[in-house]
């Protein structure tokens, strides 16, 4: 036994969103569960919200960017029914030289119900070719992903 702790594994989120998600009455198939494309606009909205909180697209547009989905996958671990209280978290798990990748986990009734990843990438307007990431995004994901 190492004598880490649950807390001692729990592994920083840089750019962390938690983001309560009503379930509606639309979002519900045959089976009587949240269908599988459902997730797929969760995590645009928990992505566009992240977007907002600390790049805001407007800003990108006028250097001439922009955010481009390149991936998703998806792991369902339990469904999600009408009343479940349904809360998606989004955070940046890696930062490489054009690339981020995108963590994501809904919890239903406080459980996990589906782990996402997501590829991005930012890319010219212009010649829509990826681009770097910029340095102050790479110094807020260092200062933010630093434990104490």
């Amino acid at each position: 036994m190492s004598g880490e702790s649950n807390e001692d594994l729990i592994m920083p989120q840089p750019f962390l969103i938690e983001v309560p998600i009503p379930v509606r009455t639309y979002d519900i198939d045959f089976a009587g569960i949240v269908s599988n494309i459902v997730y797929i606009r969760w995590l645009e909205d928990l992505r566009l919200e992240m977007l907002t909180r600390y790049l805001p697209l407007d800003e990108q547009a006028k250097q001439g960017k922009f955010p481009v989905l390149v991936s998703t996958n998806i792991e369902y671990k339990r469904p999600i029914r009408l009343f479940d209280k349904l809360i998606g978290k989004m955070w940046i798990k890696e930062l490489g030289n054009a690339r981020i990748v995108i963590g994501a986990e809904f919890l239903g009734n406080e459980e996990i119900s589906t782990v996402a990843t997501q590829v991005t990438v930012f890319v010219s307007a212009e010649t829509m070719r990826p681009l770097p990431i910029p340095q102050h995004l790479r110094d807020k994901f260092a200062e933010m992903s630093t434990r104490d």
